[in-house]
């Protein structure tokens, strides 16, 4: 297959030849921390660097001696799938004095090291930035000493720093997710998630807290995520005399048939005096004026534990290679730097800009200015503040907009998780902008045959945790119904059409489009919401479902993997849903750690069979127990999973064994993932903005006409925003007969997965973070725009 376009580094240039690359982990540890430093141990060995793990993190640089070691390939193996921190952390006041950093410059020129990869919070790069910016006096000092010669001090004159985020409060100003972010919000989801049916059982109320320290994203989130009652962060005290506007809510959702209540509140939560808001003052509260049975849960370091979420380890991946090129691409003028996300997009932003914000953050919340606070946090916390807002508190009757306007919303396709956030977020998000909203069931099949009703408010609660479809889905398209169609949408007086589903729904969207010149009916604002787990929808990165379909391939992978563990060396086969789109297996398999991945879009034939069978039979003779090969389930009709299972167990006899599996529609089911919650909410409220701007635009003597193209869209992530994409235009990016886009971002992964499994292999990095600087969040009047 062609490569893209773009800048590449091949094994033999951009080397890192001479050069010597330590990594550390340094403050809590966070879930992902292994797979960002196996990441980098990978490459920077592919780019032929030396690598050498630091121990106990500062104390360990500090320390010197067996802390600092050498890394193998071997040595990295067998730890994608572990949380914590292996190589150790720990916090080091001996490193905060200049005695301290004087020791640990030492033990680095000891070791030649002058590339430093540091993977923690704030505190932990700010310590970094600081030891950069004294090195050349401290090599100083050791000369002066005598513990080092002229000859070391010109050799190692400078120390480059990169640096990667790893916090579970995702509480540093410049990146959208740090690692250890997701896998925490999974862990607080499944609490909330377990206690919820228990609640529900004896009708209690629970107060859960969370951790963040100072920042409220973890509540925040989870609270958007599993649709509670109420949340108090630290960023946005509540205001005064909030105790009772919380009771009167908790009191109407139970008159409203609500058999439970769900209060999160961050631990650094507090009012707006600065006075701490504690669990037990919140559930003495509703005790004392409502009586209901309340019972407090406080997380703890549970949310610190556990396996990485798939996420977290291509996050953490896709960041420690990041921090291998930057350091290879830094010169002596360059400043430290931090690799981070932004979207989908990978960026460089100079280290202490991103901590003199965060610190800016804090600053502004001590001075209360709490509106500066959320614009500093970023863009993507403050709308999920918006989004949840939004969501949980309806406006009475009375100061609700009239509109007039009728919209339905349908699911379309196979089910996916996040289809139900999706819905919940479009009708709450209708109904608060005056809208009347209605429910077709069982896609265009239910549509043609009249099944529409319209929702309310109440009968959404409780969604956002539910998997599958519960409006109803099917893969029937419109264009034979299309007479029905235009009838019930006349007879219900639908004047805006929300479709939430996979590919199917984008061909529904284009015939919907099309027959507008013989049916006025169609005729009105559409939008379509990308839902699937196979991701093959063109016009977006992302699909809602992949990430919790990738998540069940990952969590069975493990599993897999581990059950030869202690056994003969074994190669499993496993085969992944998604028709003609590689994407689970491929992004599968950067996060399971595997050796290959066939896929439709890259072509192979029986030589790169033979010549992968070859590449993990020296493997295992070597070093590794058992290997890993995912297969997209239409790949090649000839090279069948049965067939590559026999080829493998064949070519393998005397060194490994192998065993297939099938994993099927497991990966379509189960409730959705914190990623997934979220994103399906955050996009269908923006659609639904979207809608209510063209009806207000489009309605003309006494009712609603919309026949341009901007009129009917697709609402899809593309690298750093959410864009609204006419579906017609969308015709020209797509293969139809293979269900997908002719271009995808993933495909410029895949050379990664094939790097860290020991290939020699080209590397694309025109997509690369080029170095940017922090830029303030200044929202505009009517800004709507959604980060993840």
């Amino acid at each position: 297959m062609a490569q893209p376009d773009g800048k590449k580094i091949f094994f033999e240039n951009l080397s890192g030849a001479g050069k010597a690359i330590a990594v550390l982990t340094s403050g809590g540890d966070a879930q992902g921390m292994n797979a960002a430093v196996r990441a980098v141990v990978r490459m920077g060995l592919y780019v032929g660097a030396k690598v050498y793990f630091i121990h106990e993190g500062y104390q360990g640089m500090v320390d010197g001696g067996e802390n600092i070691k050498e890394a193998t390939w071997e040595s990295v193996s067998s730890m994608l799938q572990v949380g914590g921190t292996v190589i150790g952390s720990a916090r080091c006041k001996e490193f905060r004095s200049h005695e301290g950093r004087l020791k640990a410059a030492h033990n680095l020129v000891q070791h030649g090291i002058t590339n430093l990869c540091v993977i923690g919070g704030d505190g932990s790069l700010t310590g970094a930035n600081l030891f950069r910016e004294e090195w050349s006096g401290l090599l100083g000092e050791l000369a002066e000493q005598g513990l080092i010669d002229a000859d070391a001090v010109q050799k190692y004159s400078a120390l480059h720093i990169v640096g990667m985020v790893g916090s579970i409060d995702n509480d540093f100003c410049g990146t959208d997710m740090t690692i250890g972010t997701d896998s925490a919000l999974h862990r607080i989801i499944e609490v909330v998630d377990a206690i919820m049916t228990t609640a529900q059982s004896h009708q209690r109320t629970f107060v859960l807290e969370v951790m963040g320290r100072h920042c409220g994203y973890l509540a925040l989130v989870s609270a958007l995520a599993c649709g509670a009652d109420w949340v108090l962060i630290p960023e946005m005290p509540p205001e005064d005399g909030w105790e009772d506007k919380m009771c009167e809510k908790l009191s109407a959702n139970r008159a409203g048939m609500k058999r439970l209540n769900i209060i999160i509140v961050a631990e650094g939560a507090i009012d707006r005096n600065n006075a701490p808001i504690t669990t037990d003052y919140v559930k003495d509260l509703v005790v004392k004026c409502l009586g209901f049975d309340t019972r407090v849960t406080i997380l703890g370091h549970v949310q610190r534990g556990g396996t990485p979420s798939a996420f977290d380890r291509i996050l953490a991946s896709r960041m420690g290679v990041e921090a291998v090129l930057a350091l290879l691409e830094t010169t002596a003028n360059t400043p430290a730097c931090v690799v981070s996300l932004c979207g989908n997009q990978s960026v460089r932003l100079p280290l202490m800009e991103c901590v003199q914000m965060t610190q800016e953050v804090q600053r502004a919340m001590d001075g209360k200015r709490f509106e500066e606070a959320v614009k500093l946090r970023g863009r993507s916390f403050e709308n999920n503040l918006k989004t949840y807002k939004l969501l949980a508190h309806r406006k009475p009757e009375s100061e609700l907009p009239v509109s007039n306007f009728n919209v339905a919303v349908l699911n379309v396709g196979a089910p996916a998780a996040g289809m139900n956030a999706a819905v919940r977020s479009a009708v709450r998000v209708g109904i608060s902008e005056g809208h009347k909203m209605f429910a077709v069931s069982d896609g265009f099949e239910g549509f043609y045959k009249g099944q529409i009703k319209e929702i309310k408010w109440a009968d959404v609660g409780g969604w956002t945790g539910q998997g599958g479809s519960l409006l109803g889905t099917k893969r029937t398209l419109p264009a034979k119904h299309i007479d029905k169609i235009a009838e019930q949408m006349r007879m219900h007086n639908i004047n805006a059409l929300l479709i939430v589903g996979g590919f199917e729904a984008f061909e529904s969207l284009l015939q919907l489009y099309e027959a507008r010149s013989a049916y006025e009916e169609l005729c009105i604002p559409m939008c379509m919401l990308p839902a699937t787990i196979s991701n093959n929808v063109p016009g977006t990165d992302l699909s809602i479902g992949a990430d919790t379909a990738l998540n069940a391939i990952v969590e069975t992978c493990d599993r897999i993997k581990q059950s030869a563990s202690g056994t003969k060396r074994r190669v499993f086969i496993i085969e992944t849903m998604g028709g003609y789109c590689g994407y689970l297996a491929s992004v599968g398999g950067l996060a399971a750690g595997a050796d290959a991945a066939y896929i439709y879009e890259e072509p192979f034939d029986i030589r790169d069979l033979q010549a992968n069978v070859e590449h993990l039979t020296e493997k295992m003779k070597t070093s590794i127990q058992r290997g890993l090969v995912l297969r997209n389930e239409n790949c090649n009709e000839n090279y069948t999973t049965d067939f590559i299972y026999q080829l493998y167990s064949e070519e393998g006899r005397g060194v490994f064994d192998s065993r297939k599996n099938v994993l099927g529609h497991m990966q379509q089911g189960g409730a959705p993932s914190p990623f997934d919650r979220n994103f399906g909410t955050k996009i269908s409220a923006k659609a639904m903005q979207w809608i209510s701007k063209k009806l207000l635009e489009t309605f003309r003597h006494g009712r609603v006409f919309a026949n341009t193209e901007e009129s009917c869209c697709l609402l899809g992530m593309r690298r750093r925003a959410l864009v609204f994409q006419p579906v017609v235009q969308l015709k020209d990016e797509t293969d139809f007969v293979h269900r997908i886009p002719k271009e995808q971002w993933w495909l410029k992964l895949r050379p990664l997965m094939k790097i860290l499994a020991k290939y020699k292999t080209t590397f694309d990095v025109s997509d690369s973070g080029q170095l940017e600087h922090v830029v303030r969040n200044r929202p505009k009047e009517s800004d709507a725009s959604v980060a993840i």
